[in-house]
């Protein structure tokens, strides 16, 4: 379970396979390939309960031998580790009896018993001191967690080793932590978080065991670009060296990131076209996918639109290399629900723009506070007078 520099935990790669064996978009003769790697890889670790739960969901056959042969290893094995536990709780000191009790956890881990492994970690805890190992049982939790996609989890460990940093922590676990706080932000839609801590290890990434570091600027520029306002997003991702000796390695995705900035619409949205299936595939991104979509269009629209009073539907669509309906459409749906700044004149097909004035938003945000706070006032005298 424990991943080594540079190579990604493999229960993690298999739970990306899992996703797209069970993803309505992959083609027939990928999964059939797929099958075939996750049962090997089921099979290689004696994850039984695994093997049950696509048994019943007829993603695999049952078969009793291979069932039989799992019971085996894993009833042999287990056997091992508890003469080893007893043995170190006899003969030998802490540390070996620590060591030992870890072994039995990453075990269950292994063969993706998610409750035991979580109670043998517990086991471990109370038998660790140093704040560092403890650190990494959180980290263990926390890859199981990602496996399982339990947000609950996820979320108390990270709280959990946030506590554990105020006790002491080096600084390389420190940054380990961002990375996962960073994915788990991510994955449940808090975009602006996520991008504010993969900025921060962009230097320091070492967290290869969650995904290669291609993969985490992938997810970087995605989670900048709709977070990032124009100015920052010029300084910490496009001019960036460590960005660029990297994003090229990414399909569409120096287009997407650099077309944008540029202002190149039409250039943009065909390195978005071909972004579509790398978001709409990965396992952490999927669930979000509709929501980001919408989310770059608007950030797209708001900025052409930035540079106009009013400007033609027709320039505009051309600009974006789409049709004059699509954007009307597009346009109309946005300024609907308030995501832009701006109003259709059908009749002479234009677009006005209509930004609200930040200082007379601030202006009118004081007043409300004024009102507030003498009614505060008022009904404190009311009772002072009491």
């Amino acid at each position: 379970m424990e991943g080594q520099e540079g190579t990604q935990q493999p229960h993690l790669v298999l739970a990306h396979k899992l996703f797209l064996l069970r993803h309505p978009d992959v083609q027939d003769i990928e999964k059939v390939r797929l099958k075939e790697e996750v049962l090997a890889s089921i099979k290689a670790d004696d994850m039984i309960s695994l093997y049950e739960t696509l048994v019943e969901e007829s993603v695999l056959e049952r078969d009793q031998g291979i069932l039989d042969s799992m019971r085996a290893n894993i009833d042999q094995e287990l056997k091992k580790l508890d003469e080893k536990i007893t043995d170190a709780e006899e003969n030998l000191g802490e540390s070996e009896v620590r060591e030992a009790h870890l072994a039995k956890s990453l075990f269950f881990i292994q063969i993706g018993d998610k409750e035991k492994a979580l109670e043998q970690l517990k086991v471990t805890e109370t038998k660790t001191v140093a704040v560092g190992q403890k650190m990494d049982l959180v980290f263990y939790t926390l890859q199981l967690g990602f496996f399982y996609m339990d947000f609950d989890l996820i979320s108390k460990s990270i709280d959990k080793a946030k506590n554990l940093f105020e006790e002491g922590g080096d600084w390389e676990r420190k940054n380990r932590l961002k990375v996962y706080e960073g994915l788990y932000c991510m994955s449940t839609r808090n975009f602006r978080r996520a991008a504010d801590l993969f900025l921060d290890s962009i230097s320091t990434f070492t967290t290869y065991e969650l995904f290669p570091y291609d993969t985490f600027i992938f997810y970087t520029v995605l989670t900048s670009i709709i977070s990032l306002d124009r100015v920052s997003l010029k300084q910490k991702v496009v001019d960036a060296p460590e960005i660029l000796t990297v994003i090229g390695k990414v399909p569409y995705l120096s287009g997407f990131l650099n077309s944008l900035y540029d202002c190149q619409y039409k250039s943009f949205f065909l390195a978005f076209a071909g972004l579509t299936e790398q978001i709409k595939l990965d396992r952490y991104l999927h669930p979000h996918f509709r929501y980001y979509m919408r989310e770059v269009r608007i950030v797209v629209y708001s900025q052409f639109l930035e540079s106009y009073k009013s400007v033609t539907i027709q320039a505009m669509s051309k600009a974006f290399g789409v049709t004059v309906d699509f954007i009307d459409l597009e346009l109309s749906r946005f300024i609907a629900g308030g995501k832009l700044h701006c109003k259709i004149d059908k009749v002479a097909g234009v677009l006005e723009t209509n930004r609200p004035d930040a200082k007379n938003a601030l202006y009118q945000a004081t007043i409300k506070q004024g009102d507030f706070l003498l009614n505060r006032i008022q009904k404190l005298s009311r009772v002072i007078d009491l």
